[in-house]
């Protein structure tokens, strides 16, 4: 579209007639409210109109979170409203902003402007985590947190955690990033481990999510059930959806995954994170649905 529209310029300079720098900026700014931050900057590049257009904080207000302030007070920026461009607050929040010691991460989709979450495996609940019998925690660059929480082995399997925010009005999807051995690397080359893994074919393991507004989400999947093809990757286990009418007062979300049938023992696991997107985004990286 930017190649067509140079040459558009190029064409209506040589004859001398009305051409795309005529527009007035106002007229260009209003346009812009119907396009993607990523093609707002690449049209800037055409003419002054339309640099100037995409400054305009009318136009990245609408790209902007709709309570963009206090999710800056919550991430320790209040002063950028103060000393930012609209622009510049956008370019801030589609950046990864790490908040509560680092474990958790809010950003906006640079497409969208919608509100994306991870939280680390550091900030759950997860039983028998302090026994190194069980639980290691294992530095890695595949991470999102550059850490992941690596069971060993255990009877009583359980995870829970929980994040209060004001997330935007939206539907989320919260998914949960597994890995089924572990991993690390030889002579440049990526080299899984399973030597570990057993006992996620004996029982599904149980996914849940509630809401402090009553709503409630509930799966069960037998971990590893998605073929040789996906053996030794990151697999996002999707929980289910959740609708954020208004963010005042702030929602609590509370997400757990357990298998705690006695019966069996169970090992060899990686847990990364937990992903909160829009439903329907791309950012979540194709959350597998558990049944």
């Amino acid at each position: 579209m930017g190649a067509s529209l140079s040459s558009l310029t190029l064409k209506e300079s040589a004859n001398a007639g009305p051409g795309l720098g005529d527009i007035p900026e106002n007229c260009v700014a209003c346009v812009f409210l119907y396009l993607s931050p990523p093609e707002i900057c690449n049209l800037a590049r055409l003419n002054r109109a339309f640099r100037g257009a995409a400054l305009s904080d009318a136009v990245w207000q609408s790209k902007l979170p709709s309570n963009y302030h206090r999710i800056l007070q919550m991430l320790s920026h209040p002063d950028a409203n103060e000393n930012l461009s609209k622009k510049d607050i956008f370019a801030l929040l589609s950046r990864r902003l790490p908040f509560d010691d680092g474990n958790k991460v809010l950003w906006v989709d640079r497409f969208t402007g919608r509100s994306c979450m991870s939280i680390s495996a550091k900030a759950m609940s997860i039983t028998g985590i302090d026994d190194r019998r069980y639980w290691n925690w294992i530095p890695t660059e595949e991470s999102r947190f550059n850490v992941v929480a690596y069971l060993q082995q255990i009877w009583w399997f359980e995870v829970d955690g929980a994040v209060q925010f004001p997330f935007p009005p939206d539907v989320y999807t919260l998914s949960f990033r597994i890995h089924l051995g572990r991993f690390s690397r030889r002579l440049g080359r990526r080299v899984p481990n399973f030597d570990h893994t057993h006992g996620w074919d004996v029982k599904p393991v149980r996914f849940g999510l509630s809401t402090s507004d009553g709503q409630c989400a509930s799966a069960e999947c037998f971990l590893g059930d998605h073929g040789v093809k996906h053996r030794g990757c990151w697999i996002e286990y999707k929980v289910g959806e959740f609708a954020i009418s208004r963010s005042d007062p702030p929602t609590e979300i509370k997400f757990s995954m357990k298998q705690i049938d006695c019966t069996h023992s169970k090992g060899g696991l990686c847990v990364d994170s937990v992903s909160i997107v829009p439903a329907d985004s791309k950012d979540g990286r194709g959350g597998r649905g558990a049944s």
